[in-house]
């Protein structure tokens, strides 16, 4: 079986759209996270500090005119990895990537898939697998059109009803 390629090559690949689902309250731990947590800021107007790769790959796609869009489904109060997120997320938006939020609360009746997932033009899903810490324990791509079909669905639900980052107040 070959390697699992990255997000870089997948991105690489699409030509028009790159959607992300995330449905969990917390994710593994990361030493940006942890250097958050003890009062380290990002200094937004060094942006050599803070722009990646990631950042990098996100503003290439959309320079080729893909579009980039998350959506994060989040409990309320939300969890100290949610508030870090959504402090991190300004670097999401600065790479061209559109992000919303939409409360646990309002999501019920959506009737949701259980992992996370990125989508790429509509045709290939990458599930991700998570243990219940938050660690990634495999991911998994798909071009089944039922399975494709439903996730982009869902994800398509979750975007409508969900709130702007720059208008979602934690809470």
């Amino acid at each position: 079986m070959p390697p699992m390629p990255t997000f870089s090559e997948l991105i690489a690949e699409t030509k028009r759209s790159a959607v992300h689902l995330e449905l969990r309250d917390t994710y593994f731990s990361n030493p940006r996270f942890e250097a958050w947590r003890r009062g380290n800021r990002i200094d937004w107007a060094d942006r050599a500090s803070w722009w990646g790769p990631f950042e990098e790959t996100v503003a290439d796609a959309g320079a080729r005119g893909v579009q980039v869009r998350r959506a994060r489904v989040v409990s309320e109060p939300v969890t100290d990895y949610i508030r870090w997120e959504h402090y991190v997320t300004q670097a999401n938006v600065e790479a061209g990537e559109q992000v919303r939020w939409l409360p646990r609360r309002q999501a019920t009746d959506l009737l949701l898939p259980s992992n996370d997932f990125w989508l790429f033009d509509d045709c290939l899903a990458r599930v991700h697998h998570f243990s219940g810490d938050g660690e990634v324990i495999e991911d998994e791509l798909s071009e089944d059109p039922e399975l494709v079909g439903s996730l982009a669905a869902a994800f398509e639900r979750v975007w409508d009803r969900a709130i702007p980052h720059d208008t979602y107040e934690i809470r």
